[in-house]
């Protein structure tokens, strides 16, 4: 019943063989090899146009490079305040660009909305020099709330970052997850919609150590090339990344995978919403659950082996939380069955 991450799940079977069968012989290195190539066509197929890839190790990686991608001096990007890149990376987006600063907006269960970004970004005067100058805008995907941005949501705030000539980043580290819960295509998620790079995820849906940068204006590509390797990200045996997103792409496992972790999500909801002293703090859009538990209740399943954790609420989110009771947050993977999620309803008596 382990439910605390979906980076606590291991690599599915199918990513696992295909690092093992690429482990041997010989190929070109840093990217130039067949499977690399292979691969990043099939990135091609899947959003629709040529774009470039940058295979990174980290989720954290892929997001500081892309904001770096976009810094000058005095570089302010915008975020949610309580996104990824600015409560959980440490500092790494700063420290990668050399300097620049984020700024938090303001936005109700981890979605800033197009005014509230427009009002954060108009605050800055591009030509002061005291305050800094807007850079970038950067939006989670789905968000840590576990929300998703409609694709109206996408295209709203890529007007605004267009008002003010800023590039839009995409946080994609549960890309599949939002991208499956939306019914779209990655095209329609991302370029078509005006983000202009994304941190495409893998490691959180079945894969070992896989995300890429995938950046939909290539004349920056050599641009990211240096930033890159400068950011000891440039593996040598890329194809060790490549053999993962191989397997994650053929016969769409990747969609597979995501649509099964959202399910077991709603399987997970309804748990709580049967309840009679536990509910659903708000309905989960991919898959992520976050319920109010006795905390009575949390340490006995906790005590049990299960495995989550307390949350803190988000912004916007204003109905009263007993002094006996907790949020907390439960998050569902590929390798997530059904009898997890029944065996843990027994367990706290739902």
């Amino acid at each position: 019943m382990y439910f605390s991450s979906d980076n606590w799940a291991g690599a599915h079977p199918k990513v696992a063989e295909s690092l093992s069968r690429h482990a041997g012989g010989f190929d070109a290195a840093y990217g130039n090899g067949t499977l690399d190539k292979k691969v990043a066509e099939k990135f091609n197929a899947i959003f629709e146009r040529e774009v470039e890839v940058f295979f990174v190790g980290t989720g954290t990686a892929a997001n500081s490079l892309s904001l770096t991608l976009f810094n000058r001096p005095g570089g302010i990007s915008f975020c949610h305040r309580e996104a990824h890149v600015m409560d959980d990376e440490c500092g790494a987006p700063e420290f990668f660009s050399g300097g620049s600063r984020l700024f938090a907006v303001d936005g109700t269960m981890g979605r800033m909305s197009a005014d509230t970004l427009d009002r954060a970004i108009g605050r800055f005067v591009p030509t002061f020099v005291h305050s800094g100058r807007p850079i970038a805008v950067t939006m989670t995907q789905a968000t840590e709330s576990g929300t998703v941005y409609s694709l109206d949501d996408i295209s709203a705030l890529s007007a605004v970052a267009k008002k003010y000539d800023l590039p839009l980043h995409m946080d994609g580290a549960r890309f599949a997850n939002a991208l499956v819960s939306l019914g779209t295509t990655p095209a329609e998620m991302t370029w078509k919609r005006g983000v202009d790079i994304l941190s495409f995820g893998g490691t959180k849906n079945g894969c070992w150590c896989a995300e890429a940068v995938v950046l939909f204006d290539k004349s920056k590509s050599e641009e990211l090339a240096f930033i890159r390797k400068r950011g000891a990200q440039l593996f040598s045996k890329s194809r060790f990344i490549a053999a993962q997103f191989d397997a994650y792409f053929r016969d769409g496992l990747w969609l597979e995978t995501a649509a099964h972790a959202n399910a077991m999500a709603s399987r997970l909801a309804d748990v709580f919403r049967r309840s009679n002293t536990m509910r659903l703090a708000w309905e989960p859009q991919a898959n992520e659950v976050f319920p109010i538990m006795k905390k009575e209740t949390m340490a006995k399943a906790l005590a049990a082996g299960a495995a989550f954790y307390e949350w803190r609420p988000p912004q916007g989110f204003a109905e009263p939380i007993a002094d006996d009771e907790m949020m907390c947050r439960l998050v569902t993977s590929f390798a997530t069955t059904a009898d997890d999620v029944d065996r843990f309803a027994a367990l706290i008596g739902a």
